[in-house]
């Protein structure tokens, strides 16, 4: 393709996505789904309701599924991701694909002109994020990243503690994502298992997304890892009793500085039988923090502070707590009024930073230093945006 043409093309594309910006800021936000699987249920659920959004058609790579779920909500069902990123009348790309898929449907919709929101992670690794960012840079178009767990209530009533002081300076942090595996309850696993998934990137963006949302952006990383099992058994569904390769590690332990100079631990793994340790922690000079699950959106949180005698709880009423989904009604929302969403692609990208530092540490064995963020991304983070 001759040079012209190809800033031909771009310049097209440019005007498309300035097109959709204008008319985004004026009526509900027309989202295409691509990728019909177990989580997409959930957030048609959750997003039923808001008036700042509408599903109009949605695709997969089996087209019996796109059509059971089109069927079952309603709305079109297109051939193929290509067809659906063609049409006119979406303005938004809800990318629900496995992870190994996020980054080439992420950057096709932006070719077509759409914004995105995608489920975690970003990407598989940090080229095709920091492609993925700069592309929708290029174009003037959005990208949405979950989880959108540190927006439910319950992460929300931690940042407000920490940041109103309540428990003096943050010193450190821990956190633990360990369970069986996802074969207990996932009828096709195999997929979590491959290389660029596992634990620490099924797992891991939810406790990152929750500790950056706490303390702040991450400095470095330091990690070590292992495979329990070579070989895992699909438990529930049609396909139990079949076999899968690992690909991946299934236990990873990393410690983490922050740029504020908070220092914590994180440990992901699918090769625990039962855990009784809290999910995430955080400790400062004047008390400690039981923060809820990250891949939760309610409560409880429960505190002590120096001089009390046990820790207290704070409940938070989960019914109102938030919901899976909730990310993208508010990336309609900030695109109604001409601003960045919460859960933006900035955050999604430095998440998988951290994830690949941790990977690559792990397999190094050296510490993994973090592309610094400007300030006002840092402070997008942080429990300063609680305030």
């Amino acid at each position: 393709m001759s040079r012209r043409l190809r800033a031909r093309r771009l310049r097209s594309t440019e005007s498309i996505a300035q097109h959709r910006m204008n008319n985004t800021r004026s009526q509900t936000v027309r989202v295409g789904l691509v990728g019909c699987g177990n989580v997409s249920r959930r957030y048609l659920q959750n997003v039923a309701s808001s008036d700042a959004l509408s599903v109009v058609a949605c695709a997969d790579a089996v087209p019996a599924v796109a059509t059971a779920l089109g069927a079952e909500f309603g709305f079109e069902v297109m051939r193929s991701a290509d067809d659906l990123l063609r049409r006119d009348d979406i303005d938004l790309v809800l990318n629900l694909t496995i992870p190994e898929s996020h980054a080439e449907i992420t950057l096709s919709a932006l070719r077509a002109g759409k914004h995105v929101y995608t489920e975690k992670p970003l990407a598989e690794n940090l080229e095709d994020a920091r492609r993925i960012l700069s592309l929708a840079s290029d174009l003037g178009l959005q990208v949405g990243c979950a989880p959108d767990t540190f927006m439910g209530a319950g992460m929300i009533a931690c940042q407000r503690i920490i940041a109103a002081g309540d428990i003096g300076v943050p010193i450190s942090a821990n956190g633990f994502m360990m369970t069986q595996g996802p074969e207990l309850f996932h009828p096709s696993p195999s997929f979590l298992y491959r290389e660029g998934a596992g634990p620490l990137f099924d797992g891991g963006p939810y406790y990152l997304s929750a500790l950056v949302s706490l303390l702040g952006p991450i400095a470095s990383v330091a990690a070590v890892s292992t495979v329990g099992r070579d070989e895992r058994f699909v438990l529930v569904g049609d396909g139990a009793g079949e076999r899968f390769p690992v690909q991946t590690p299934t236990h990873v332990a990393s410690v983490i500085t922050f740029a504020g100079g908070e220092v914590g631990s994180l440990v992901t793994s699918f090769d625990v039988i039962d855990t009784a340790t809290p999910r995430l922690e955080i400790h400062g000079t004047e008390g400690s923090i039981i923060v809820p699950a990250p891949n939760s959106w309610g409560g409880p949180v429960r505190v002590r502070r120096r001089g009390e005698s046990s820790f207290s709880t704070l409940e938070i009423d989960d019914a109102s707590s938030g919901f899976m989904g909730m990310g993208l009604v508010e990336m309609a929302e900030a695109l109604a009024h001409g601003r960045t969403p919460r859960a933006d692609g900035a955050r999604g990208l430095h998440v998988v930073e951290v994830l690949e530092g941790i990977r690559r540490s792990a397999t190094e064995a050296q510490f993994y230093d973090i592309t610094p963020v400007s300030e006002d991304v840092a402070k997008s983070f942080g429990r300063w945006s609680a305030l």
